[in-house]
C-alpha cells in the first residue's frame, strides 16, 4: 500500500534540505569565529557582526518576502531566495576583507528570509492530504531543530578538517543542486500579471524597515552592546511600525491583513512562536557556554555534547510526531512540546559545576530535545492552516518573524540575568558562571511554561470539529487570485 508521501519524496527532500542549510547557518559560524578573526583581523565587535548581520536581515525581510510569495508565486520566490543565498555563500567563502564577509552574511540573511515563507507555502500547497501534511511538517520541523543543534558540530568538523571558508562554500553545490531540482520538482506558478498594486509597496517599505531596525536593536542588546545610537534606531523602528499599522488599516490590499488575528489559531501560533524562539535559542547559546567555560570543553567537544539533541529530534519527528498529530492535533502537540521544554530546561537549570554528562546533563537534554520538533510544528501548523492558501506566504512570515524577535529578546533578557547573577555570586569564578547559566535555563523554563498556557488556550478555543492537520473548510477565498499563486 503506497505511503502518504508516495511520489512526493523528492519534493520533501528538496524543501527540508534547504530548511536544514538555512538554520545550520544560524549556528555553524559560531565555532569558526576565532579562525575568521585570525585570518581577517576582525575585532570582537566585528566578529559579533558576522553572526548579527545574518540574524538582522533574516528577521527583517520575512514579512515583505511572505507577501511577495503570495503575489509573485511560491516557486519563483523559492528559487530567487535560494539563488541569493547561494551567491551570498560563495561571496562569504571567498571573502578576504571583513566588509565583504559581513555584507555577504547580510545577503545570506536576505536569501533565507525569502526562502522560509516560500518553503512553508509550498509545503502547505503540495502536501494537502492530511497524513502527508502531518508527515511533511514533521520532517520540516526536524530539519529546523537539527540545524539549530547540529551547526556547531558540523562547523567544528569543517574548521578542523578544512578551513573556515568551507562552512560557507559547502552551501554552494547544495544551492546549485536545489536550483536545478526545483525547476523539475516544484509546481509551476501562474502568470503574475499586474502585481504592483497587490504588493502594497508602502506597507513593505515601512514594515520591512521597522522590522530591520527593531530586530537590529534587539540583536545588539542581546550582545550587551546597547548604546544611545542603537536605542535611537530602535525608537525609529517603533515609529515606522506605527506608520505601518496606519497604512495597513487603510490599504485595500494590505501586506498584513489584521483580520488574521481575529482567529485564535493565528494569534496563539504567533505568541507560541515568539515563546519558542525566546526559550530554545538561549538554551543552545548557554549550553555552549556552560560546556566551554565551566567544563573547559573545546568548541568541537561542546558541539558534540549537543549531538544527542539532534539525534532525538530526528527520532521524534520520524517515529512519534506524525501519529501524535493525527491522534491529538497540532494544538495538543504544541502544548505537550512546551511542557517537555519546560521540564527539560528545569532539569538543565540544576546542572552542577562538575556535573556528569550522563546523569546530570543527558536527562534534561533529551527531554528538551523531544519537545523541540513538537513546538516547531505545533506553533506553525495552526496558523498556516487558518488562512486561505494564497495567504500562507505572509502568514508563515509572521510566525517566523515572531520567532526571530523572540530569540533576540530571550537571549538579551537571559544574558542580562546571567551576568547579574554571576557578578553577585561568591566563590570561584567557575561556580559563579555556573550560577548565572543555571538561572538562564530556569528563565527559559519559565518562558516554556508560559507557552504551555498558550497551548492550553488554543486547545480550549479550537473548534470541536477541528482535528489533526485537517484544513479549515471555512478558509476565505480571494476572487482576484483564482490562480492561487
Amino acid at each position: 500500500m503506497p505511503g502518504p508521501l508516495q511520489g512526493k519524496r523528492g519534493v520533501l527532500f528538496l524543501l527540508t534540505s534547504v530548511e536544514l542549510v538555512v538554520f545550520l547557518d544560524v549556528s555553524i559560524v559560531n565555532v569558526a569565529l576565532p579562525a575568521i578573526g585570525a585570518t581577517l583581523g576582525l575585532t570582537v565587535v566585528g566578529l559579533a557582526w558576522v553572526g548579527t548581520a545574518y540574524q538582522v536581515t533574516f528577521g527583517g525581510f520575512q514579512l515583505g518576502a511572505g507577501r511577495a510569495t503570495d503575489v509573485l508565486g511560491r516557486r519563483r520566490l523559492f528559487r530567487a531566495g535560494l539563488a541569493v543565498f547561494t551567491l551570498a555563500s560563495l561571496l562569504a567563502g571567498v571573502a578576504e576583507w571583513p566588509w565583504l564577509l559581513i555584507t555577504a552574511r547580510a545577503l545570506q540573511g536576505v536569501g533565507a528570509a525569502i526562502l522560509v515563507p516560500a518553503e512553508l507555502a509550498l509545503l502547505t500547497a503540495i502536501f494537502v492530504e492530511p497524513a502527508a501534511n502531518r508527515r511533511a511538517f514533521g520532517w520540516w520541523s526536524a530539519m529546523g531543530a537539527v540545524g539549530a543543534a547540529g551547526g556547531v558540530v558540523l562547523g567544528g568538523l569543517i574548521v578542523e578538517l578544512l578551513s573556515w571558508h568551507w562552512i560557507f562554500l559547502i552551501n554552494v553545490p547544495i544551492g546549485i543542486a536545489g536550483l536545478l531540482l526545483s525547476g523539475r520538482l516544484l509546481p509551476a506558478d501562474a502568470p503574475v500579471g499586474d502585481f504592483r498594486a497587490r504588493l502594497d509597496l508602502p506597507g513593505i517599505i515601512t514594515g520591512t524597515s521597522a522590522l530591520l531596525l527593531v530586530v537590529y536593536a534587539i540583536t545588539v542588546a542581546a550582545e550587551g552592546e546597547l548604546d544611545p545610537f542603537t536605542v535611537l534606531l530602535g525608537a525609529a523602528g517603533l515609529a515606522l511600525g506605527t506608520a505601518f499599522v496606519r497604512i495597513e488599516t487603510r490599504s485595500p490590499d494590505p501586506l498584513l491583513p489584521f483580520r488574521f488575528f481575529r482567529d485564535p489559531d493565528v494569534t496563539g501560533s504567533t505568541l507560541a512562536s515568539f515563546i519558542v524562539g525566546a526559550a530554545h535559542v538561549p538554551a543552545f547559546v548557554f549550553l555552549a557556554l556552560y560546556f566551554q567555560e565551566v567544563h573547559r570543553y573545546s568548541p568541537l567537544e561542546s558541539g558534540l555534547a549537543v549531538l544527542p539533541i539532534a539525534a532525538v529530534n530526528l527520532l521524534v519527528s520520524r517515529a512519534v510526531l506524525p501519529s501524535a498529530l493525527a491522534t491529538w492535533g497540532p494544538r495538543v502537540v504544541l502544548t505537550a512540546g512546551m511542557a517537555l521544554l519546560a521540564v527539560g530546561l528545569l532539569l538543565l537549570g540544576r546542572l552542577p559545576v562538575d556535573g556528569s554528562f550522563v546523569t546530570d546533563y543527558l536527562p534534561g537534554a533529551l527531554i528538551f530535545a523531544a519537545g523541540l520538533p513538537a513546538v516547531f510544528v505545533g506553533s506553525t501548523m495552526p496558523a498556516v492552516k487558518a488562512v486561505a492558501e494564497h495567504e500562507t506566504g505572509v502568514m508563515s512570515a509572521v510566525v517566523n518573524t515572531a520567532q526571530r524577535i523572540g530569540a533576540g529578546l530571550g537571549v538579551a533578557l537571559l544574558a542580562a540575568l546571567a551576568t547579574a547573577r554571576t557578578e553577585a555570586a561568591d566563590g570561584p569564578h567557575r561556580a559563579a558562571l555556573n550560577e548565572g547559566y543555571q538561572l538562564t535555563f530556569l528563565g527559559a523554563s519559565a518562558l516554556a511554561a508560559l507557552g504551555v498556557l498558550i497551548g492550553l488556550w488554543l486547545v480550549r478555543r479550537s473548534r470541536p470539529a477541528a482535528s489533526g492537520a485537517e484544513p479549515k473548510t471555512e478558509q476565505p477565498t480571494d476572487s482576484t487570485d483564482s490562480a492561487r499563486t
